[in-house]
């Protein structure tokens, strides 16, 4: 992608799988985009299971660390596989530790499903409800196909496939786009 970096994108999997192309979309987005525009989450693992009682100062540190990262990115962008029809139990998690903070409300967030036709969709119907429930601001994009081969991830975990990282690149444009025209549409109405 061309130009300056001027939108702060926070990648998320919603994979704790090694070779999980959910991940290997995000790795590859973020060689896309410009360098030092997007951050991609990398302690799913390392979060503590959610506790109500534990939902506020000081909270644990791996919270603490996901809650700056979303407050520090222009978008949050999630790529999650299926999991029995739904979402994760780990990935349910970390959204579950957004709810006590304000960090991700009203925030611009979207996601892209990288499963084969025809699958991802109790993921997506999912997500949308939890993403609405927090108040994100779910942006059009969100949902976009992405389909990525289990071989079109090279042993780096990255996606080697020129075709996928094309469309890849182009799902990420229009996110960053549609960013900047919230920006524009916001400064209008100052």
């Amino acid at each position: 992608m061309t130009g300056a970096c001027d939108v702060g994108v926070l990648l998320v999997s919603g994979s704790t799988r090694s070779r999980s192309t959910n991940t290997a979309a995000l790795r590859s987005a973020r060689e896309l985009l410009q360098p030092g525009c997007a951050t991609l989450y990398a302690e799913l693992a390392a979060l503590p299971a959610f506790d109500p009682d534990r939902d506020h100062p000081p909270l644990p540190h791996p919270v603490e660390a996901l809650r700056s990262e979303i407050a520090a990115a222009d978008v949050v962008v999630f790529c999650t596989p299926e999991y029995a029809g739904t979402l994760p139990g780990s990935f349910k998690n970390l959204l579950d530790w957004t709810v006590g903070g304000a960090e991700i409300y009203d925030k611009p967030t979207t996601w892209i499903n990288v499963a084969a036709p025809g699958r991802g969709t109790g993921a997506d119907a999912t997500l949308a409800l939890v993403l609405g429930y927090v108040g994100a601001s779910v942006m059009d994009t969100s949902g976009v196909r992405v389909p990525v081969p289990h071989q079109a991830v090279d042993p780096s975990g990255r996606i080697s496939d020129p075709d996928t990282r094309d469309r890849l690149r182009d799902a990420f444009e229009t996110i960053i786009a549609e960013v900047g025209q919230g920006r524009t549409t916001e400064t209008r109405k100052r």
